[in-house]
């Protein structure tokens, strides 16, 4: 499975305006060697704890919330998400205090409910036995990444986790990717980035990453253009058994 995936993907790589600017050199058969995981939507079925985590929080306040606030939502941080609360619906609490209320509604879901998308661990393992090497990259901030992963038994896969809060941008942002391929070792070219959202694969390619986008039922909408965007599409990880 894994094997054709990657070749697909090298090729991918060698139509690519790095590999025609450097055409008549000798092809390496290892062109890609890391890959950067979104986690919510991606990794894990957990949009829906999102989309409506903020409307819970404001809810359990008795305040009435205004219509696709998780649509606006959406491409922030926590933080900037937080921001945005605070000022749009005039609270008192600071943004800190904001940001850990509606951590505690999504955490408990992370402890609790959330699981692994369809074949993503068996994907996983044969990354790992390729040799790739695999970091996490999320809005979500880490005390919920850390336990999300640990419960599915999916952290041990990852050499180190990336937060958008951490880094202080969100994927609208290449930053984010950038601090995840200096860290591996590895060129954007020679990188894979796994998601889910439109807004991310553009801002991953745009930055010269080689993007996967993966089906969530959360960014239905934007279907047809990830198809478009991203150089691969997954409807789940077990597809990637197409490429054997």
């Amino acid at each position: 499975m894994i094997n054709r995936f990657l070749r697909c993907m090298n090729l991918v790589l060698r139509k690519s305006k790095f590999m025609k600017a450097r055409m008549g050199m000798k092809m390496k058969t290892d062109l890609i060697q890391g890959a950067i995981f979104d986690m919510d939507g991606t990794l894990l079925d957990s949009m829906p704890v999102w989309e409506h985590a903020s409307e819970r929080y404001l809810q359990n306040k008795g305040i009435k919330v205004q219509e696709k606030l998780s649509e606006i939502l959406f491409s922030m941080s926590m933080q900037k998400g937080a921001e945005y609360v605070k000022v749009n619906y005039h609270l008192t609490e600071s943004t800190d205090e904001i940001v850990a209320g509606v951590n505690n509604i999504v955490y408990t879901a992370y402890e609790k409910e959330v699981q692994p998308k369809e074949g993503v661990r068996e994907f996983l393992d044969k990354l790992q036995a390729e040799g790739i090497k695999m970091v996490v990259a999320t809005s979500t901030d880490r005390p919920m990444v850390e336990a999300a992963l640990k419960r599915t038994g999916l952290l041990s896969y990852f050499e180190r986790i990336f937060t958008c809060t951490e880094i202080g941008k969100g994927k609208v942002e290449p930053d984010i990717y950038h601090a995840a391929s200096d860290f591996l070792g590895t060129k954007p070219e020679h990188t894979l980035v796994f998601e889910d959202a439109l807004y991310a694969i553009e801002t991953a390619k745009n930055a010269g990453f080689l993007t996967v986008g993966v089906y969530d039922a959360a960014s239905e909408k934007e279907q047809e253009k990830i198809r478009e965007q991203a150089d691969i599409y997954l409807e789940e990880f077990a597809q990637a058994a197409e490429f054997v």
